[in-house]
C-alpha cells in the first residue's frame, strides 16, 4: 500500500514537473510554426494559388495566437479588466479585416515569441529554486518491530520510530526513545555548545545529531518540517510582486481602456477634422492600436525579477518576493546576530598555556585521551584541535564523568582532572600563571583547566570564533555604503572582542530580544532602509521589524518563516552580492521602463504624421517587447 501510494505521488509530480518543463517548449515551438507558415503565405500570395495565402495566414493566427488569446480571455474573464493580450488580438483582427493579413500575422508571431521568453524566464526561476530544495534531506530510516525501512520523509507519521546516525540530519521534530548523543542545535537555539541528548530529551528537525546513534519518536507531521515550510515559502516568493511590477499592472487596465476610447476616436475624428479617407483613417487606427499597446511596459518589470530571483536561488540566496529584492537596493544599514552569524557558532581550542617542566605536545596528548571518553559537548573540539596537531591518543584508566564539572581518569599512573576551576582546586586555578584565566576569560573564552599529581599543569580555551568569510562579507558591504552594526546578548567584553575582529561599525551588548527590536527601530529613524541578519529565535522579532530581514539557512524555523531572503549556505558574502544584484535590478528595470515608453511615444508620434507603415510599426512595437525581455534576461548571469 505504502509502495502504491509513493507510485502515486511520484507520477503526478513527475506529470506536473512535465508540464513544467515542456510548456516554454511548446510555446516556443507554436510561434516559430506560426513564422514557418507566415513565409509559406507570404509565398503563395506571390504566386497563381495566392487564394490558398488567407487559409494559411488563418492557420498562422490559430497556432501562434492561441496561448495568448486563452491566456487574455481568461485574465479579461477573471478579473474583468481588458490586458495587453486583448488589444493584441483586436489589433491582428483588425489587420486582418482592411487586408493586411502578413503585418497581423507577423503582429501574431512576435507577441507569442515574447509570450515564450516570459514563460523561460518563470521556468527557469522555478527550476533554479527547486534544486535548491533538492539539497534537503528525503529520506529517514524507519525502525517498525525491529525491521529498518528508508522511507520518503512525507510519509512519516507522529509515533513513528526513526533511526538517527551520527552526522545526519534529524528529519522530523520528536523524543528520543533510546541512546544518548551530542547534538549541535545551532540552528534552533543559535548557542555555539553543542547539547548533550539522552531518553526523552526533544530533539528538533534540523539540527545534527554529531555522536551516537538514537532511536527518536516523531511528535510532529512532516508538513510542519522545516523543509515543509521552506517549499511553502518558496511558492508564496513566486507569486509575490514588487511595488513596481504591482503599479505596472494597476496602470495596465487604466491604459488599455484609454488606449481602447483614442483608437474608437482615431477611426472617425481624422476623417472629419484632418480629411484623410476612411481607408487610411482605419489604417492608422489599427496601427495606433498595435503600437499604443503597453506590452513593452509590461513586460519591463517581472521578467527582470523572476530572473534576478533565479539568479540568487542558483547562488545560495533565497528571495521570498520581488518586493525584498527590490528594497535591498536601498540598504542603508545592516544589523548581524553573533552566535552562528558573524561568529562559527562552535567553539574551537584557542590558546594551550602549560606549567614550566609541561609541554604542550604532553599536555593535549593526556587531556584529549580523557576527553576523547567524555560526553561533555566540549571535549569533541579538545579532541579534534589535539588531533589536528597530529598526537596520537592513549587509553586511560579509571575514567570517571563528574556531571557538571569535569572528568577524572590516571594515565601512566598519574591521576589527572580536567574541567572547571572548581573541580581541579579553584584557588590554584586562579592563580595559575599570575591569573591569567581571568584575563582570557574576560575576551570572551571558556576555560578548562587540567591537573595532574603535581598542580594545575595547565589550561585550554575554547571560543566561538568569527568565520573566516566574515571580513570579507563586512568589507563588501562597507564598499556598498553600507554601515554595520552587531546586536547581541553576549557581555560587553565579549561584544567588543568580536565586533573589533569583525570590523563592525558599531556594536550593542547584553541585547534581549526586544532589546534588538528597539535597536532596529532606532537604526530605521536613522538611515531608512535596514536590514536584520540572524538564525535563532531570539532574532525572530528584530527580523520581522527590520525593511528586510535575513536568516541563515541553518537557522531556526521561526527565523526562516519571519525572515524575507534566506541564505541557504551560511555564506555571509551573499548578502553583499544580494545588494548588487538588487541594485542591478533596479537598474535594468529604469533601462526598461524608460526604452519602452520612448518607443511608444516615437511609435505614436510617426503614426499621427502619417509616416509610420503598419509592418515598422509591428517590428518597432514587438521588438521592442523582445529587446526589454532579453536586456532582463542578463540578471541570469553571474
Amino acid at each position: 500500500m505504502l509502495a502504491e501510494t509513493k507510485t502515486i505521488g511520484q507520477s503526478t509530480m513527475a506529470e506536473a514537473s512535465w508540464l513544467e518543463k515542456t510548456r516554454p517548449h511548446a510555446e516556443l515551438i507554436a510561434a516559430l510554426f506560426s513564422g514557418v507558415l507566415i513565409l509559406a503565405g507570404w509565398l503563395l500570395s506571390q504566386s497563381e494559388l495566392g487564394t490558398m495565402s488567407a487559409m494559411v495566414y488563418l492557420a498562422a493566427y490559430a497556432i501562434g495566437g492561441y496561448a495568448k488569446a486563452k491566456e487574455g480571455i481568461e485574465e479579461t474573464i477573471a478579473n474583468k479588466e481588458l490586458n495587453v493580450e486583448m488589444l493584441m488580438i483586436l489589433a491582428a483582427i483588425g489587420s486582418a479585416i482592411i487586408g493586411y493579413w502578413t503585418e497581423g500575422a507577423i503582429l501574431i508571431f512576435i507577441f507569442a515569441l515574447s509570450g515564450a521568453l516570459e514563460t523561460y524566464t518563470m521556468n527557469k526561476s522555478h527550476k533554479e529554486i527547486s534544486a535548491l530544495m533538492d539539497l534537503q534531506p528525503e529520506e529517514a530510516l524507519r525502525v517498525t518491530n525491529g525491521v529498518e525501512e528508508k522511507v520518503a520523509i512525507a510519509l512519516l507519521r507522529v509515533g513513528d520510530h526513526i533511526l538517527i546516525k551520527p552526522g545526519e540530519r534529524v528529519p522530523s521534530d520528536g523524543k528520543i526513545i533510546e541512546g544518548q548523543t551530542n547534538l549541535d542545535e545551532a540552528a534552533i537555539t543559535g548557542e555555539s555548545v553543542p547539547v548533550s541528548k539522552s531518553v526523552n530529551h526533544e530533539v528538533f528537525a534540523g539540527t545534527v545529531n554529531l555522536r551516537g546513534t538514537i532511536t527518536v519518536e516523531i511528535t510532529k507531521p512532516s508538513s510542519e518540517t522545516l523543509f515543509q515550510k521552506i517549499i511553502a515559502l518558496v511558492q508564496t516568493a513566486q507569486s509575490e510582486k514588487s511595488p513596481s511590477q504591482q503599479f505596472i499592472e494597476r496602470f495596465e487596465g487604466r491604459y488599455v481602456k484609454t488606449v481602447l476610447v483614442v483608437v474608437a476616436l482615431m477611426m472617425f475624428v481624422p476623417h472629419f477634422l484632418l480629411e484623410w479617407s476612411w481607408t487610411e483613417t482605419f489604417y492608422r487606427a489599427m496601427i495606433l492600436l498595435v503600437v499604443a499597446s503597453p506590452c513593452a511596459l509590461v513586460a519591463s518589470i517581472m521578467p527582470a525579477t523572476l530572473s534576478a530571483i533565479s539568479n540568487g536561488a542558483r547562488h545560495g540566496i533565497l528571495f521570498k518576493g520581488g518586493v525584498h529584492l527590490e528594497n535591498l537596493g536601498n540598504l542603508q544599514a545592516i544589523a548581524f546576530d553573533k552566535t552562528g552569524t558573524l561568529t562559527k557558532g562552535k567553539p574551537e581550542v584557542t590558546d594551550v598555556i602549560v606549567r614550566e617542566g609541561v609541554t604542550v605536545e604532553e599536555l593535549l596528548k593526556n587531556v584529549s585521551s580523557i576527553e576523547k571518553y567524555s560526553n561533555h559537548p566540549l571535549a569533541a573540539a579538545i579532541v579534534k584541535y589535539a588531533t589536528e596537531q597530529g598526537e596520537n591518543l592513549i587509553k586511560p584508566e579509571k575514567m570517571e564523568d563528574v556531571a557538571g564539572f569535569g572528568v577524572q581518569a590516571v594515565i601512566n599512573g598519574v591521576q589527572w582532572k580536567v574541567g572547571k576551576a572548581d573541580f581541579v582546586g579553584r584557588e590554584a586555578a586562579l592563580q595559575f600563571r599570575e591569573g591569567i584565566a581571568s584575563k582570557l576569560a574576560e575576551q570572551g573564552k571558556t576555560v578548562v583547566f587540567a591537573r595532574d599529581g603535581k598542580g594545575i599543569a595547565g589550561l585550554l580555551t575554547l571560543k566561538d570564533v568569527v568565520r573566516e568569510e566574515t571580513l570579507a562579507a563586512i568589507k563588501a558591504l562597507k564598499e556598498e555604503g553600507i554601515r554595520t552594526v552587531m546586536l547581541t546578548g553576549d557581555s560587553e567584553k565579549t561584544a567588543m572582542a568580536i565586533a573589533g575582529e569583525s570590523c563592525i561599525d558599531s556594536y550593542i551588548a547584553e541585547c534581549l530580544p526586544q532589546t534588538k527590536v528597539d535597536e532596529m527601530k532606532k537604526l530605521k529613524e536613522q538611515h531608512g532602509t535596514v536590514a536584520m541578519v540572524g538564525d535563532g529565535i531570539n532574532d525572530a522579532p528584530a527580523l520581522a521589524t527590520a525593511s528586510v530581514g535575513i536568516a541563515m539557512g541553518e537557522g531556526t524555523d521561526v527565523a526562516l518563516e519571519t525572515a524575507d531572503v534566506v541564505l541557504m549556505k551560511n555564506d555571509l558574502p551573499r548578502i553583499a552580492e544580494a545588494v548588487k544584484l538588487s541594485k542591478k535590478m533596479n537598474r535594468i528595470i529604469k533601462q526598461n521602463v524608460v526604452f519602452s515608453i520612448a518607443v511608444i511615444m516615437v511609435l505614436i508620434a510617426s503614426n499621427f504624421m502619417q509616416s509610420l507603415a503598419l509592418p515598422m510599426g509591428v517590428i518597432g512595437h514587438e521588438g521592442s517587447t523582445i529587446l526589454v525581455i532579453l536586456n532582463s534576461l542578463r540578471l541570469l548571469r553571474s
